[in-house]
C-alpha cells in the first residue's frame, strides 16, 4: 500500500481539458501554482487518499514501451523535474486526443510532482494525474446586520477525486508501478482513461497471481466441472469452501500442493491443470506455479468464495462447512428435488 504521511507537493501545474467529442478546447495556465503549505494539505488529502488498493499496473504498449505517451512524458519529468509544466501540457494533449466518447466530460487536469511517497518502506518520488471532472453545490452562509445570507455556488468536493493515477518512481524498465481511481466512467465503452489515456495493465505480482488463480479456480468448479463430470451445488460448494481455508491458512500458494489438499481426486486435478492452461490462452494472462499469497487479494475476492445454492426463487441455502450434512435426492411423488441438511441446534 502507498502511504502518504510524509510525502509533499514539490509542483502542480493545471490546465482545464475540454471534451473533444462537445469541440471544446483545452485551456493552457501559463506557469506552474504557487501555493501555501495549508492548501498543499488540502490537496494532497484530496489526490491521494483514494489510493487504497494494492492492485498495481504498469504502462505498456504493443510495439515498444518508449512509444506509450504519459510514460514517455514521465520518463522525461523524472529524469528532469523542472520539466514538470512542459510537459503537462503534452500530458493535457494527450488526454484531450483521448476524450472522444460522448461521456467524457471536460475539467481540470492536474499534473502534480510528489517527494517521500512511501511504497514497501521505500521512499520515492511519484508523479500524480488527476481530473477533476464533476461539480457539487455548496452553500455559503454570511451574518448580516440582523441576520444570516445564504448563497449557493459550485466547486469540488475534496473527499471524492473523480480521476487519478500515480506513477511511482520504481522499475522504470517494466513500465513504472502506476496505481489508478476512476471514480465516473466505470462502464467498458467509457474506460477511456484506463484503456486509451494511460495504457495500463495490470502488475504481475503477488496481488496478481492470488487474484486470477482464485478467478480461475471459481471457474473451473463452477463452469468446467459440471461439463465433464456429475458434480451438484453441494460438490461445488464445498470445493469453493476448502479453497477459501487454503488461501486464508496457507502463506506460499504451490499448484501440486492446493490440488493434492483441495481437489484431491486424480481425474479432478488432471482436468484443474487443463483447464488452467486453457483459461491462461483465453484470458491472454500467465499464472504462476509458486507465489506468496496477497491477503489484501484474498479479502477482495472473498465474494468468490460466498457457496450459495439457489432453489427456484423460494430458498438460498448458505454452505459453510462439512458436505457430509448436505445431501440431495428426488421426492417419488411430486418429481421435485428436495436437499436434506443435518444439524445439532438451530440459532
Amino acid at each position: 500500500m502507498i502511504l502518504y504521511s510524509e510525502s509533499s507537493i514539490d509542483q502542480i501545474a493545471v490546465h482545464k481539458v475540454g471534451s473533444k467529442y462537445n469541440n471544446e478546447n483545452i485551456r493552457f495556465s501559463k506557469s506552474t501554482l504557487n501555493l501555501d503549505d495549508e492548501i498543499k494539505d488540502l490537496l494532497s488529502q484530496y489526490f491521494l487518499s483514494p489510493f487504497k488498493s494494492n492492485e498495481y499496473f504498469n504502462f505498456y504498449h504493443e510495439s515498444e514501451l518508449g512509444l506509450n505517451e504519459v510514460y514517455h512524458y514521465s520518463s522525461i519529468i523524472f529524469n528532469d523535474p523542472e520539466q514538470l509544466f512542459e510537459q503537462s501540457q503534452n500530458l493535457g494533449k494527450h488526454l484531450y486526443e483521448n476524450s472522444t466518447h460522448p461521456n467524457i466530460n471536460g475539467g481540470e487536469f492536474y499534473t502534480v510532482y510528489f517527494q517521500d511517497l512511501q511504497y514497501n518502506n521505500e521512499f520515492v518520488d511519484a508523479i500524480g494525474l488527476f481530473k477533476s471532472e464533476t461539480r457539487e453545490t455548496f452553500l455559503k452562509v454570511y451574518p448580516t446586520e440582523d441576520n444570516y445570507s445564504i448563497e449557493s455556488d459550485q466547486g469540488i468536493d475534496i473527499r471524492k477525486l473523480d480521476k487519478g493515477c500515480l506513477i511511482l518512481n520504481l522499475e522504470k524498465e517494466s513500465g513504472f508501478i502506476v496505481a489508478t481511481v476512476d471514480k465516473t466512467n466505470k462502464n467498458e465503452d467509457a474506460r477511456y482513461w484506463i484503456d486509451d489515456f494511460l495504457k495500463i495493465r495490470q502488475r504481475e505480482d503477488n496481488y496478481y497471481h492470488t487474484e486470477n488463480t482464485i478467478k480461475m479456480y471459481k471457474d473451473f468448479v463452477v463452469k468446467a466441472l459440471p461439463s465433464e463430470y456429475e458434480v451438484d451445488k453441494a460438490d461445488q460448494a464445498e470445493l469453493i469452501n476448502k479453497s477459501k481455508d487454503y488461501f486464508k491458512e496457507t502463506d506460499n500458494f504451490e499448484i501440486d500442493n492446493f490440488a493434492e489438499k483441495v481437489i484431491e481426486d486424480k481425474d479432478l486435478i488432471e482436468s484443474f491443470n487443463n483447464y488452467k492452461k486453457v483459461y491462461e490462452s483465453e484470458n491472454d494472462i500467465e499464472i504462476a506455479d509458486e507465489f506468496e499469497v496477497s491477503n489484501n487479494a484474498v479479502k477482495k475476492q472473498n465474494r468468490i468464495f460466498k457457496s450459495v445454492i439457489k432453489l427456484d426463487k423460494n430458498f438460498h441455502i448458505y454452505i459453510h462447512g462439512n458436505r457430509d450434512y448436505i445431501t440431495k435426492g428426488t421426492d417419488s411423488k411430486t418429481g421435485m428435488n428436495y436437499y436434506q441438511i443435518f444439524f445439532n441446534e438451530e440459532k
